[in-house]
């Protein structure tokens, strides 16, 4: 790659695999991507330097399996970056109507929270999600070898932005409360 970075991309599903190869013919970029699970990459320990996700195994996988295995395949000094969901907004999103967007109330407990399931119209789980508290989190990259360099609460702009700051979350809301927050550990040598 440009400036002698080698990178794969992993993902477990096959869509999002299959928009990687369009992007990738698009702008005439060629790496490796892999169809695997974060909580079960296929990789040797201590291979890679810098580890991102946006949204993907830190939202769709069990934090108490993928960062440990984030950590298992850094080397020593490597970085993990990730963005996803505040553990806030899940505790606004009402719990009687999964289509709901959050609100101004808290409705699910903070302490405890892990595994969300979000049902469809028929009633079947349509989607899963993970989402642990601060202090738990803290506690999970530290005990996974991490040191911790920041954690940014994402804020939605108070101008220039859509209606929407993203799916379910009004823009007035995340213009109080972070919606979306993004962490920056290093694998302690």
């Amino acid at each position: 790659m440009r400036r002698g970075a080698r990178v794969i991309g992993l993902d477990n599903s096959s869509n999002q695999l299959a928009t990687a190869r369009l992007l990738q013919e698009e702008f005439g970029l060629r790496f490796p991507l892999v169809h695997a699970d974060a909580e079960r990459p296929p990789f040797a320990d201590a291979r890679f330097d810098f580890v991102i996700s946006q949204y993907g195994a830190a939202t769709w996988c069990d934090p108490y399996r993928w960062i440990p295995e984030a950590s298992r395949i850094l080397r020593g000094g490597g970085r993990l970056v990730f963005e996803t969901g505040s553990p806030l907004v899940m505790c606004c999103y009402p719990t009687d109507d999964d289509d709901a967007p959050a609100d101004s109330r808290l409705h699910r407990d903070y302490f405890g929270m892990h595994r969300f399931e979000w049902r469809g119209p028929s009633g079947a789980v349509e989607d899963i999600e993970f989402r642990i508290g601060h202090g738990d989190m803290v506690r999970l990259l530290r005990t996974s070898g991490f040191e911790i360099e920041d954690l940014i609460e994402i804020q939605a702009p108070n101008e220039g932005a859509d209606a929407q700051a993203q799916p379910y979350v009004p823009l007035e809301w995340a213009r109080r409360w972070p919606s979306a927050e993004a962490w920056r550990v290093r694998k302690v040598d």
